[in-house]
């Protein structure tokens, strides 16, 4: 019965074990990180559609450089192969058309119209020079049907073509980051999760929603930092991979000055978005 017992707490220690170590990352750095990235980003652009300004639009990312933010963009991928900037891998919510991102080419992207306004879709290359020189951009990169190596790739290949660009790459898939860490080590690389049991329109099965709210793909990612959704900050996950491992956090979307206070006292940076962060 003893014997059984402790063979049992083995067990019990090894998985705590394993399940601590999964979660490592790379420690938030004292000094050169601050410099360039430790500043607000606006999620998707300053946007306000009442007024206009279409989320990943040109002129919310125009705003966002011209007021002194970082910007967060999504990337995906076109049929054609165009790196297009767009959250939804749908474009009915955005332009109204009746398609998917990766079903159309890049010539038909480029005769579509953000939320009834006159801005156009963007593709990367339109966002670059805003911010070239400038504030950083947070770019996560969407992968679709497989595509993450050569998504990433034509990514950092587009961006090496800007070199006074700072930027960072996250992604909720670890492949990129995988392929980032094996690939492009100088670049710094974030984990994007959430506690993917409260999301309703989750795809993934229990086992791989348990691995991602958890951070448990981080030992073979080894992000630079982690990006963690806001309402989900009291997860078990996020908080000892915190209290461990010590790496940088971002939280999206913080929506209010007063949510924002304390995790910039901690020294936590936001994704924010529907107020003027300070």
């Amino acid at each position: 019965m003893w014997t059984f017992l402790l063979i049992l707490d083995l067990i019990a220690l090894l998985c705590a074990c394993f399940y601590l170590f999964s979660m490592k990352a790379r420690r938030r750095p004292q000094g050169g990180f601050y410099s360039k990235y430790a500043l607000h980003y606006a999620h998707r652009g300053v946007h306000a559609i009442h007024a206009g300004i279409p989320e990943n639009s040109i002129r919310a990312f125009r705003l966002a450089a011209n007021n002194g933010y970082g910007a967060e963009l999504d990337v995906r991928m076109s049929r054609d192969g165009n790196l297009v900037v767009m959250h939804d891998e749908s474009l009915k919510r955005t332009t109204g058309a009746n398609a998917n991102v990766s079903a159309v080419t890049a010539q038909v992207l480029s005769q579509l119209t953000l939320e009834g306004t006159r801005e156009k879709v963007p593709f990367l290359e339109d966002v670059l020079p805003l911010f070239n020189g400038k504030t950083p951009l947070l770019i996560e990169l969407k992968p679709e049907n497989g595509n993450h190596d050569l998504l990433t790739k034509k990514v950092t290949d587009l961006l090496n073509t800007y070199p006074d660009l700072n930027f960072m790459i996250e992604s909720f898939d670890p492949r990129v980051l995988r392929w980032l860490r094996k690939h492009r080590p100088d670049v710094i690389r974030g984990q994007l999760s959430e506690n993917f049991f409260r999301d309703e329109d989750c795809s993934l099965n229990w086992f791989l929603r348990f691995l991602m709210t958890n951070l448990m793909c981080n030992f073979l990612t080894k992000p630079d930092f982690i990006a963690y959704k806001y309402e989900d900050r009291d997860g078990l996950g996020p908080a000892l991979c915190r209290k461990i491992w010590g790496p940088q956090f971002f939280w999206w979307v913080v929506r209010s000055q007063e949510d924002a206070n304390p995790l910039i006292r901690e020294k936590d940076i936001i994704i924010f978005e529907g107020f003027a962060a300070k």
